[in-house]
């Protein structure tokens, strides 16, 4: 019995290895997603357009007005005169002096300062 059965497996193979048969149908193997995305696509229906959609969201436009084109003073030597006639604010004159300004004035003030970023930096002797 076991012989029998080990006949037809061997001659079985035989036939397999031998003769190919080919198909002309292409596999019948389905994408499952793609169906579903095409069934989607199919009975997706668009919603109606509404007419005047964009009334309430978009605003009109409309242009600035031209300004005007500045005019010189009727007398304006004279006001030219008064502005270089006037004195700076009071406010800056009358301004008391922090502590900071009398511990700067202490120590040599702002112009110490500045000389000494003038001066020549004396060269170092060589090794």
């Amino acid at each position: 019995m076991s012989s029998t059965i080990l006949r037809r497996a061997v001659g079985a193979a035989r036939t397999a290895s031998c003769a190919r048969t080919f198909s002309s149908s292409p596999a019948a193997r389905k994408d499952i997603v793609q169906e579903l995305y095409l069934k989607e696509i199919k009975a997706y229906k668009a919603p109606p357009a509404v007419k005047d959609a964009h009334v309430g969201v978009v605003k009109s436009y409309t242009m600035p007005p031209v300004p005007k084109a500045p005019a010189l003073p009727a007398d304006l030597a004279s006001e030219l005169s008064a502005y270089d006639a006037s004195e700076p604010s009071a406010v800056e004159k009358k301004a008391a002096p922090s502590a900071d300004a009398h511990a700067e004035l202490a120590d040599g003030g702002a112009e110490a300062f500045l000389e000494l970023l003038e001066a020549d930096v004396p060269p170092e002797g060589h090794h």
